[in-house]
């Protein structure tokens, strides 16, 4: 099946200033974009640049005044859903390099603090029996509250609140994961169940790749539990939300309004099935 992005968001700057923005849906093996259109505000510069781990594109733009951004996309999507609780772990000499990264505390994520917590709550299980435990702990003992948290609100402060939003929840799965001796990253992604509709943001973690002897593969984890990893559209991937913020200011920027709508489109076809990124 495939999914239907219509997104435009707006913001205004008083002076010349540099943004990063990560918005458009990462063109990747396991998703295939059928149509893309984007259009932005003319300024004085716009590039394209690589994101984290080469899944998607970061937009360089510097402009003044008021800049507007508007994407529309279809997507087939054709990862296959994985049964994560079956799935082993890989011992930390046995990682590649790429996933080493993510078994280090990050600015939002400090993993390091929890791992007596882990071991305490969760250590009878080992990997994706684990993974699947500690998504099943957050589901039930948070409250998804929009506006209760902000930018600066840490994994930490979420475990202790027992309450956020997307962001919150996937920032605490990253981080108990990592706990755990399992390599997990944030993903910013579109999915057609969220609701309020909006960006959304899901933990991954890296455990053994059932089609591939001794090797890994990235599987996807919602504790929201409002998105099917079957229909999530990957916008970008990164330690935690500091990396793939659609919008990074550096210098005065205002927010005027986001508008984002996620739909299935059962009349196009998926994509071929890959059993994770």
């Amino acid at each position: 099946m495939a999914i239907t992005i219509d997104l435009a968001f707006a913001f205004h700057m008083e002076r010349p200033t540099d943004v990063l923005l990560q918005f458009e849906a990462a063109m990747i093996p396991e998703q295939r974009l059928l149509e893309t259109d984007t259009w932005v505000t003319k300024g004085e510069h716009f590039a394209r640049i690589p994101a984290q781990d080469s899944i998607g594109d970061r937009v360089w733009i510097r402009a003044e005044g008021r800049y507007d951004v508007n994407y529309n996309a279809t997507v087939a999507v054709g990862r296959m859903p994985a049964d994560v609780a079956g799935l082993e772990r890989l011992h930390p000499h046995e990682l590649p390099g790429e996933a080493v990264q993510y078994l280090f505390d990050s600015r939002y994520c400090p993993a390091d603090r929890f791992q007596q917590f882990v071991e305490a709550e969760f250590g009878s299980l080992e990997g994706g029996a684990r993974i699947a435990a500690i998504e099943e702990w957050i589901a039930g003992s948070f409250s998804y509250v929009p506006g209760s948290s902000t930018p600066n609100t840490t994994a930490l402060d979420s475990f202790i609140e027992r309450r956020g939003i997307c962001r919150d929840y996937a920032h605490v799965m990253v981080m108990l994961a990592r706990a755990s001796g399992i390599p997990a990253r944030f993903v910013s992604c579109f999915a057609p169940d969220v609701t309020p509709q909006d960006f959304h943001a899901v933990a991954e973690v890296f455990l053994t790749d059932p089609t591939t002897p001794g090797g890994g593969a990235w599987f996807l984890v919602d504790a929201t539990r409002m998105a099917r990893a079957d229909e999530i559209v990957k916008i970008g991937v990164g330690r935690d939300a500091a990396d793939v913020s659609f919008m990074t200011s550096f210098g005065p920027a205002t927010f005027i309004e986001k508008t984002v709508s996620v739909e299935r489109d059962s009349n196009r076809p998926a994509a071929d099935r890959h059993p994770g990124e």
